[in-house]
């Protein structure tokens, strides 16, 4: 637990959930690694992690990896028990499984992507650590009508309701369908992450179970995105199948609704520094489920 030694009252670097909207600097690292540590992510590609928030893999999967991870995807959808299991969220309208939570432990298939060192060997490189995983998923986002995700910055979320006391981890989304400019892709604030921006309302008790289908706590103004955007900007991420973009936990992204008759379909990984282990919630009544916000802190191998 983080503890300040003068007054053993609990730190809280990132103050979140009160009465009104705060701005707090950055205060942990965005690189972790030291300068020049081994790992898969050339020193340029590290420099813009740093300045941006993110990178991207144009092919981190090859064709016949995503045909087997897609046709997982698909079998996983359509088991009448996984759709009836509490890790799967579905779409308010269409009633679609819209996701999948810890992917990782009901199907092999994304337990070996997991520990592939194409991946977890970024995750290390970029918070200097072993690491575990914090929350896996599959996004279905069919066509026509799937609904986006909301702005936000994930730490404010984990941080809040999870009780990740640090900004030490990382996340990557990996496309199993062609991310065009229509349907529904990721779009990033370059720079957000090295400002954390708190929310104001308190958290709801089981807050979790609206705010993954709707966010709502937790959700910035629309004053403060507006400042952020102009500050910014806006990037919106396309590629082929088998891409990948690695972003900060704190960058302010979402996504749009996607209207067009074609699929939007990734697998998103989160990695946190074992050094960085979720605490008791900075800011709600309760943990989230594990499903959710892990307690299981072994590292990937």
């Amino acid at each position: 637990m983080t503890t300040d030694v003068r007054t053993g009252v609990r730190a809280d670097l990132y103050p979140t959930r009160g009465t009104a909207e705060m701005i707090t600097p950055r205060q942990d690292p965005v690189i972790w690694s030291a300068p020049g540590a081994p790992g898969p992510v050339p020193v340029k590609d590290l420099q813009g992690f740093e300045r941006d928030g993110f990178l991207t893999v144009d092919q981190l999967i090859t064709p016949d990896e995503v045909a087997v991870h897609h046709a997982e995807l698909d079998r996983l959808i359509a088991d009448p028990a996984v759709r009836a299991d509490e890790r799967s969220i579905i779409e308010p309208t269409s009633q679609k499984v819209r996701s999948v939570f810890e992917v990782h432990r009901i199907s092999e298939v994304f337990a070996r992507l997991v520990s592939d060192e194409r991946v977890v060997g970024r995750a290390r490189q970029i918070l200097g650590s072993d690491v575990y995983v914090h929350q896996s998923r599959i996004n279905v986002k069919p066509g026509f009508g799937a609904s986006g995700f909301y702005w936000h910055s994930d730490f404010e979320t984990w941080h809040a309701e999870d009780g990740l006391p640090n900004m030490r981890a990382v996340s990557v989304s990996i496309a199993l369908t062609e991310n065009h400019d229509t349907n529904g892709g990721l779009m990033i604030m370059p720079g957000s992450h090295k400002s954390f921006l708190g929310c104001a309302g308190e958290t709801p008790k089981d807050n979790y179970k609206k705010s993954l289908k709707m966010q709502d706590a937790g959700t910035p103004s629309d004053e403060a995105l507006t400042k952020l955007a102009d500050r910014h900007g806006i990037k919106l991420f396309t590629g082929r199948a088998g891409s990948a973009t690695w972003f900060d936990c704190n960058c302010m992204h979402g996504s749009g609704d996607n209207i067009t008759p074609y699929p939007r379909s990734n697998v998103f990984i989160v990695f946190n520094s074992v050094e960085n282990a979720a605490e008791e919630p900075f800011a709600a009544p309760a943990r989230r489920p594990e499903f959710i916000g892990a307690r299981d802190f072994t590292p990937v191998r």
